[in-house]
């Protein structure tokens, strides 16, 4: 009987090996990329700190130079996965102003982090227009200023076309009366190049993520007018994506990535004292590259509108708490509509097949609860919180695209809501 015990509990701790062996990464070796941004925090810790040595994973972090040569990158695999902006995967898997490649979302990387800055001179003409629209953050200045003509057409950078960024700058844009189509002129500009581009006068403003925004008020190069929390309190801004076939082919892999991005953005959640550390590492020539001062203003509860005042804006980054991390089915259905509302979409789609498709909350779940991180009650939310007061409801996205007084889509109401009869489970 002793004997038996004994190979009972020989066999038991050989089941255990071989699964622990089983449950091992597929791939240990990755190259993640990233752009200079704040928000590529979560991507740096977890690198940092050790939490991706933790979970098996022997990671270089490969720095890039715009949002397009990340898509390209990912497109042909020389990046196992990277920090992208949140319609990104959406768009690549859609053939939206590339080749198609399915990619997926595997989780957000936090929460709000852009604004929307103009230049000082763009800045006092909005003043002189409307100083009580100023103020507020509203857009309705800008138009008083194009409708007058003393800035001739202006003109705004965006980081890419199918991105946070440009979508966020529209939404301001439109919800103060202006066309973005037609009032004023878009380019695309590199983020670490916004700043440099508004000194030399190629653009008056620009929306971006941190700290070009930051860097630019410290320098008394513009001021900042309202920022991504105040337009969409809490809304997305990047994920984590790999190509759809990495995710299939490294399970483990993608768990334990998952798991460590988890605990680094837990560390940054976790206190005000950890966020200065943060600052520290990123500012450095390997990661971001801007004065730590600088990228503290965003990181450590304040932020300034103007040189040398701070307001206190606990929640302008977010990276782990209230279910940061989460990659929710609604967020990725509001850059859907998006790229139908702009035109970017020219035959109509499932909007809720393609979200499911390309984000993945159940992969995060797996890994979530091996960590012990609080998952929300569905995928769906209904989100109330936008500058202009306007509600996504998920249930109601074809009149949510429509019903926007400023539009240029591509494809008909009626086309769209054919393919569109779904409902879902959404608070």
């Amino acid at each position: 009987m002793k004997s038996l015990n004994v190979l009972g509990k020989g066999a038991l701790l050989l089941s255990l090996a071989a699964s622990f062996a089983m449950a091992a990464p597929e791939k240990k070796d990755l190259k993640i990329g990233f752009i200079p941004l704040t928000d590529c925090a979560v991507l740096v810790i977890a690198k940092e700190k050790g939490f991706f040595a933790k979970h098996g994973l022997n990671v270089e972090l490969s720095k890039e130079a715009s949002w397009a040569n990340v898509r390209d990158k990912m497109t042909v695999g020389e990046l196992d996965a990277s920090h992208m902006l949140a319609a990104m995967p959406i768009a690549s898997t859609l053939g939206v102003g590339s080749s198609k490649k399915d990619m997926v979302a595997l989780m957000a990387l936090g929460q709000n982090g852009d604004a929307i800055t103009v230049s000082n001179k763009m800045f006092e003409a909005m003043m002189a227009a409307d100083p009580v629209a100023t103020k507020k953050g509203s857009s309705t200045a800008l138009k008083k200023v194009i409708t007058s003509k003393t800035m001739g057409v202006p003109e705004f950078g965006m980081t890419f076309p199918t991105g946070t960024h440009n979508y966020h700058i529209r939404y301001w844009m439109a919800a103060g009366g202006v066309n973005p189509d037609t009032d004023v002129a878009l380019k695309v500009v590199p983020p670490p190049q916004m700043v440099a581009n508004m000194t030399a006068g190629n653009i008056d403003g620009y929306c971006v993520g941190e700290p070009w925004n930051q860097r630019a008020v410290m320098g008394n190069i513009g001021k900042t007018v309202i920022t991504g929390y105040q337009l969409w309190q809490d809304g997305p801004e990047k994920v984590l994506g790999v190509q759809k076939e990495f995710a299939d082919k490294y399970p483990e892999t993608t768990k334990e990535m998952i798991k460590a991005l988890i605990e680094a953005g837990m560390w940054l959640d976790a206190s005000w004292e950890n966020r200065k550390e943060a600052s520290a590492i990123l500012s450095s020539k390997s990661y971001v590259n801007a004065p730590k001062d600088v990228i503290d203003n965003s990181m450590t509860g304040t932020y300034m509108f103007t040189n040398g005042v701070n307001t206190p804006m606990p929640n302008f980054n977010v990276f782990g708490k209230k279910q940061a991390l989460y990659p929710y089915y609604s967020h990725a259905l509001w850059q859907v509509t998006q790229m139908v509302r702009w035109g970017q979409l020219d035959k109509p789609i499932d909007m809720k097949k393609t979200v499911e498709s390309v984000y993945r909350p159940d992969l995060f779940a797996k890994a979530a609860k091996e960590m012990n991180y609080a998952l929300p009650a569905t995928p769906w939310k209904v989100e109330t919180k936008f500058i202009d007061g306007v509600t996504f409801d998920p249930n109601k996205s074809v009149d949510y695209i429509f019903n926007a007084p400023i539009k240029s889509p591509k494809i008909t109401k009626e086309a769209l809501m054919k393919v569109n009869t779904w409902k879902v489970s959404a608070k």
